[in-house]
């Protein structure tokens, strides 16, 4: 007994806390990724960034809104192709109050991440779309490794800094 306490004082103190971290797997379609991102967007308490290529899916965008009128401040970055597209609910997001910016890059920003109060991380092949959650084969992980979810905040505020302020435009749907 007394060797596995050591053993174990050992482990915390000179392995690295990413040996311990925390991954969850979910796979599309029906298969727990849109349930696994409205759960963790409705336990976000401070932040919610998130960088994503395509966002239609009605289900994640009211539970941004619920988490903003939570006080937790949300920040989208979309492609700009987002702007204009029928389903997007980047317009809804933008009246609602909560900050949405289109990327201005080269090429398109196929990037599909989040990251929750700069400890958890949401990120993989999975659009935030009712086709990615119902036809397509898609995957979603969640992870709690604080090197790797400070390298998306990183990344974020890349993206972030670089996309333009989304604005409502007339004519176009909610």
């Amino acid at each position: 007994m007394k060797r596995l306490v050591i053993f174990s004082l050992f482990l915390i103190l000179f392995f690295p806390r990413s040996l311990f971290a925390d991954t969850k797997v979910y796979f599309s379609p029906n298969g727990g990724c849109q349930e696994a991102v409205i759960k963790e967007i409705s336990h976000a308490q401070k932040t919610i960034d998130i960088a994503m290529y395509f966002l239609t899916a009605r289900e994640a965008a009211q539970e941004l809104v619920k988490a903003q009128g939570r006080k937790v401040v949300v920040r989208v970055v979309l492609d700009d192709g987002q702007e204009s597209q029928r389903y997007s609910k980047s317009r809804y997001l933008i009246k609602q109050g909560i900050g949405v910016r289109y990327h201005i890059g080269t090429g398109i920003m196929h990037n599909k991440f989040a990251v929750i109060d700069g400890k958890v991380l949401l990120t993989g092949s999975f659009n935030w779309t009712p086709t990615a959650n119902e036809k397509n084969e898609e995957n979603l992980l969640v992870m709690d490794d604080k090197k790797l979810v400070q390298k998306y905040v990183e990344r974020f505020e890349y993206l972030w800094k670089g996309s333009r302020k989304g604005e409502i435009q007339k004519g176009m749907p909610d």
